[in-house]
């Protein structure tokens, strides 16, 4: 049984207000580009297929295999160099670009982890593209659902942007405003501010190989 449910224990802000912040920071480097291939939602819809597929499988393979199906697919779907730029405030700004690599590098990891450990199992699960919108700083909202058996279900909105001729998310909300990369930047901040950044880098290493059965 997928585990995706845990990941809604998380900070809840007013609705939008932590979401346009850390759009503003995200964006203020990018630039604007034109029209591009997949759409928005075409990526979200493709990076949807893949988890649904990996669930399927999920009883006939390990969590290090999961782990191998979604990296390349979570790679292409999230900017997770912006994230982790924007996640790491200040201190982006101030450490070295090998500093910058191994953070990126330890939260890619970590994120694939994560995937591949909460969705672990299919019982009949299903995502459904609700719909997209414009959202600030010339962002599209992908508006989605995932679907249970017995009526239950999670809202989830991912927050996309044109990066270089590709849309790429950078935020996902969940039930309607509550932000993982919010939630990410309060938790790496304290850790940068008391470890600095090897120490953040360690503590991701740590829990991805936790997930990953490497204790």
């Amino acid at each position: 049984m997928p585990k995706y449910h845990q990941s809604a224990a998380v900070i809840v802000a007013p609705k939008w207000f932590m979401v346009l912040v850390f759009l503003s920071l995200i964006l203020a480097s990018s630039r604007p580009v034109q029209a591009v291939e997949p759409s928005a939602g075409e990526l979200v819809s493709n990076f949807h297929a893949v988890l649904l597929q990996t669930m399927k499988t999920a009883g006939k393979i390990g969590v290090k295999e999961r782990y191998q199906k979604l990296q390349p697919t979570v790679s292409e779907t999230f900017h997770l160099r912006v994230m982790m730029q924007v996640a790491s405030g200040s201190h982006w700004r101030k450490a070295s670009d090998e500093e910058r690599d191994a953070l990126e590098n330890a939260f890619a990891q970590l994120t694939i982890a994560t995937y591949a450990t909460q969705f672990d199992g299919f019982s009949g699960q299903t995502f459904e593209t609700l719909g997209t919108r414009d959202g600030p700083q010339k962002t599209t909202l992908v508006e989605t659902r995932l679907q249970s058996p017995g009526g239950r279900s999670v809202d989830l909105v991912y927050v996309t942007r044109a990066f270089k001729g590709k849309w790429r998310v950078v935020d996902v909300l969940l039930d309607t405003g509550i932000s993982e990369l919010a939630r990410k930047r309060s938790e790496y901040r304290q850790l940068l501010k008391s470890r600095g950044v090897s120490g953040l880098v360690n503590s991701l290493g740590l829990k991805t190989k936790s997930l990953l059965g490497e204790d």
